[in-house]
């Protein structure tokens, strides 16, 4: 399973340690998800205004969002693209008090779960998709505290 980063926000500084925390969560969410054989999964750490271009783009919505999912469904195991906003990341970080890092590994189990066709829409859909949400960022939490 692949897992293909884009650079779009400020510094590099960060880059490794956020994109490690992205790359963890989308192979554990696509694991749990039983998702077999070559996949690819793009993601996007970029900054507000890119994220709040695609929103006003793509959803009509002009205002930056956390995190925006494009499935794909294409030929070759192209699962589709999962677009974080750092900027927006970092400050909901801030108000959960929890590092950045935590906060971006949710941001990606969220964009993979739609991608796999979940839906926060309806209140059905949004219980459905955010337990399992916390069931995996639990999960990657245990993982990155073991070094795994």
């Amino acid at each position: 399973m692949s897992v293909r980063f884009l650079y779009r926000a400020g510094g590099r500084e960060w880059v490794r340690d956020l994109a490690g925390a992205a790359r963890g969560a989308v192979r554990l969410t696509l694991q749990d998800q039983g998702v077999a054989g070559p996949v690819e999964v793009s993601v996007v750490l970029a900054d507000d205004a890119t994220v709040r271009s695609l929103n006003r783009a793509y959803r009509g919505k002009d205002r930056t969002t956390d995190v925006l999912a494009f499935p794909q469904e294409g030929a070759g195991g192209l699962l589709g693209d999962v677009v974080i906003s750092v900027e927006q990341a970092a400050r909901q970080a801030r108000r959960a008090r929890h590092p950045l890092a935590r906060e971006i590994a949710l941001l990606a189990v969220h964009g993979t779960l739609h991608l796999l066709g979940y839906e926060d829409e309806t209140p059905h859909g949004r219980r459905v998709m955010w337990e399992v949400q916390r069931r995996l960022v639990r999960a990657w939490t245990v993982r990155r505290a073991k070094g795994r």
